[in-house]
């Protein structure tokens, strides 16, 4: 769906550890966090389409446009993610990620769609995090990309350790055709429409 430059404005952001994916909040707890409104004096009316959650980095769309938001959402785009996760994976896990995996959802058992799985030939080229991961010392690591088209709340966090391979580092790289590519930590770009 490619959405044409109207009196909408959209970004492209690349979200940093730590921040949350909003732009303020009322609830006392969380005025010491981060969030994307110190990135940027960004127009009222704008939202996040789909969310990181605090601990996850990477591409993410924003836009005044609720129809543009309800498409993406609507679970026909495809998010890939890099993840970093503890161990050497298996192929035998990487398959049971692809078929689905059941994993707790609002207090209930959820199983996964099928998704695409499959292991990083070494460290993908990405900027450094802010927070220090741990290093091979503790163990082997690996990367591995999973792309999938639904968005439950902290999904891949919890597949990859139904799995017995926890996820230490989080990144989505691309959102249908939108690719983070070259972006750096915290950078914003408006863009006239997305091509998704």
């Amino acid at each position: 769906m490619e959405v044409r430059k109207t009196s909408h404005r959209h970004f492209v952001i690349y979200k940093p550890y730590g921040y949350l994916s909003q732009f303020s909040s009322n609830d006392s707890k969380q005025q010491s966090k981060n969030f994307l409104g110190k990135l940027e004096d960004f127009p009222e009316n704008i939202m996040a389409i789909g969310r990181l959650d605090e601990k996850s980095e990477g591409l993410l769309l924003l836009t005044t446009d609720g129809k543009m938001s309800d498409f993406v959402n609507s679970q026909k785009v495809d998010k890939e993610y890099y993840a970093l996760v503890d161990g050497d994976i298996t192929e035998e896990a990487i398959e049971k990620l692809e078929g689905g995996v059941e994993i707790g959802f609002n207090g209930k058992k959820y199983k996964t769609k099928p998704c695409k799985v499959f292991k990083l030939n070494g460290e993908p080229d990405l900027p450094k995090r802010a927070k220090k991961i741990r290093d091979a010392r503790h163990g082997p690591t690996t990367w591995i990309s999973v792309t999938l088209n639904e968005g439950k709340f902290r999904q891949v966090r919890k597949m990859t350790s139904a799995v017995g391979f926890p996820t230490l580092r989080l990144v989505r790289v691309r959102v249908g055709n939108m690719h983070i590519k070259s972006m750096q930590v915290g950078e914003v770009i408006e863009v006239e429409s997305y091509n998704v």
